[in-house]
């Protein structure tokens, strides 16, 4: 087995392929991967066919298995959340907003997977936003406001009763599983310039999607420093945009990057399956 490995051409994604992910990796392959994945950032792996159960031991190759505190689970999987959206369906776009997954969370999660099952024929895209190449490039005087701030994150705006994804949004026929709860409002600390405890690089983590505020910072100029920022993060020379096929598995470094979906597939059925992988620190 040869691992092939093609780069998007933009400062991050790769596609691998020569592997067959239904069959168990040796320890050497899976450290490939992995080394791919860092450098990488996102990788896709096409033409994989894979069972639930499969999915769960190549997500726990790579890390243990993650919460997803506000999504519900496919039956009889209780680690795999099902990103669905029906032909018929008129609520907004999941998760259009650029963001790394879970923020909010005293230790953010290492990873995401997912697994595309049903794929429209149009649309869907995942937006990819390098946060190492934004550090790297970001301008001095820039770089010099956001060295030292640390952030508040919280999952109010999304998971609240009273958020996006809320009582109301529940009841307007979302057929994906999602669990608002009190708890969304729960706040945690994290710096905003972050050092990846793998590679060493420094990135910039998370945006308006989790951010509330900064610390010692008035909530007006917390907010439009946030709004100055998320324009920056997400220029296109930072985006790699990713094409789904059925039966294509893929992951990425949220310590590393921010993500966004994309729509244009009205009236046809999306069904991916979610996996979380989760840090063992900061």
């Amino acid at each position: 087995m040869t691992l092939n490995v093609t780069p998007s051409g933009a400062t991050c994604g790769a596609t691998l392929t020569g592997i067959d992910l239904s069959q168990d990796l040796s320890d050497d392959t899976i450290a490939e991967i992995r080394s791919h994945w860092l450098e990488h950032k996102v990788v896709a792996f096409p033409e994989q066919f894979l069972k639930p159960e499969d999915l769960e031991r190549v997500a726990c190759y790579f890390g243990e298995i993650g919460a997803d505190p506000f999504f519900g689970h496919i039956d009889g999987y209780p680690n795999i959340c099902a990103i669905q959206r029906n032909a018929d369906e008129t609520t907004s776009i999941f998760a259009e907003t650029f963001h790394t997954d879970w923020s909010f969370m005293p230790v953010p999660p290492a990873a995401t997977t997912l697994y595309g099952i049903t794929i429209p024929p149009q649309g869907g895209d995942t937006l990819f936003a390098d946060q190492v190449a934004a550090y790297r490039e970001m301008p001095e005087d820039l770089k010099a406001r956001v060295e030292g701030l640390t952030a508040i994150h919280s999952a109010a705006l999304g998971y609240a009763p009273d958020g996006a994804y809320g009582d109301n949004d529940q009841e307007s026929g979302r057929s994906m599983k999602i669990k608002p709860s009190e708890k969304a409002r729960d706040t945690c600390p994290h710096p905003f310039v972050r050092t990846h405890r793998e590679t060493g690089k420094k990135a910039l983590f998370s945006s308006a999607a989790y951010i509330q505020s900064f610390e010692g910072m008035a909530l007006e100029d917390a907010q439009a420093l946030l709004m100055e920022l998320y324009q920056y993060q997400t220029q296109e020379r930072f985006l790699y945009r990713h094409h789904w096929q059925p039966n294509m598995f893929v992951m990425w470094d949220n310590r590393s990057l921010l993500h966004a979906a994309t729509g244009g597939y009205d009236g046809y059925d999306r069904l991916l399956h979610r996996i979380t992988i989760a840090d063992t620190q900061w």
